[in-house]
């Protein structure tokens, strides 16, 4: 009996939609990683992209537990020598709120040309509207 190898031009992908509000951003992002990566799914193999897609609204609504909107800090650095920029998580939330999702889903999927185009699948909204009603995504519970 041959095992079975998922192809990932076969894959029939489903659309989710997450209301991240009121949710805690990395109990949100360990759920959001997981759909993306295909783990839910009985043929999931870790060097195929078997995942759905997955809509996230209200990212601006996110929670945080303890001080860490003001005492967690996000870092880029441009490569030159002194430049290392520093926010805080209420900085980010202010200024492009759906990167505080992108950033902790980023961390929790391979680090790897496979792991880039998982996240691609990944699409964040700060509000309620969302471009891809076309889609019916279908919406889950956190």
């Amino acid at each position: 009996m041959k095992t079975y190898m998922p192809a990932a031009d076969h894959m029939e992908r489903k659309w989710y939609l997450v209301d991240a509000e009121g949710q805690v951003l990395g109990r949100l992002a360990v759920q959001i990683a997981t759909i993306l990566r295909g783990k839910q799914k009985p043929m999931f193999a870790p060097h195929v992209d078997v995942g759905d897609f997955v809509v996230v609204i209200n990212a601006a609504k996110v929670k945080v537990t303890g001080r860490k909107e003001t005492d967690k800090y996000y870092y880029h650095h441009s490569g030159y020598v002194g430049n290392l920029r520093s926010r805080t998580l209420a900085q980010v939330r202010a200024q492009k709120p759906e990167d505080l999702i992108r950033h902790a889903v980023r961390g929790m999927i391979p680090k790897n040309r496979l792991g880039r185009k998982m996240l691609k699948k990944l699409k964040v909204f700060p509000g309620q509207n969302h471009p891809h009603q076309a889609q019916k995504p279908i919406p889950i519970n956190m």
